[in-house]
């Protein structure tokens, strides 16, 4: 994907968000679909390798995107096997690393969404 310098900077704009302004609709996407919060919270603790508690407490400070996946603990290595489109952008395609984690994040939710099994979610 070629990332152009208006690219660059609404994506600099996504990673001062705050990851918690966000995660609401996440869950909200799931729970339209009869997924639950604890599928969207296992989900981003399979991508990240954040504790239950350490993601609670990145959501109550508010923490950006920016640094929440910076300070990821254990990025998943399969994380890498997360393929196909976003907002009609191919997600593997994604040549900036900060853009393509939020994107494979946005990609497992849409996959929740969907009614994909967990275990095919986590690539299991």
């Amino acid at each position: 994907m070629k990332t152009t310098a208006k690219t660059l900077a609404n994506w600099q704009r996504i990673y001062a968000m705050s990851f918690a302004s966000v995660y609401p609709m996440y869950v909200a996407k799931a729970a339209k679909k009869g997924r639950t919060q604890a599928e969207v919270d296992q989900i981003i603790r399979w991508l990240t390798g954040y504790p239950q508690k350490s993601l609670a407490s990145h959501l109550a400070k508010g923490t950006t995107f920016e640094a929440f996946f910076g300070k990821a603990p254990k990025p998943n290595p399969a994380r890498k096997q997360i393929t196909g489109t976003v907002c009609g952008v191919r997600v593997e395609a994604i040549e900036v690393p900060l853009m393509q984690e939020i994107r494979y994040l946005d990609k497992l939710v849409d996959e929740l969404a969907k009614g994909k099994p967990m275990e095919k979610i986590l690539r299991g």
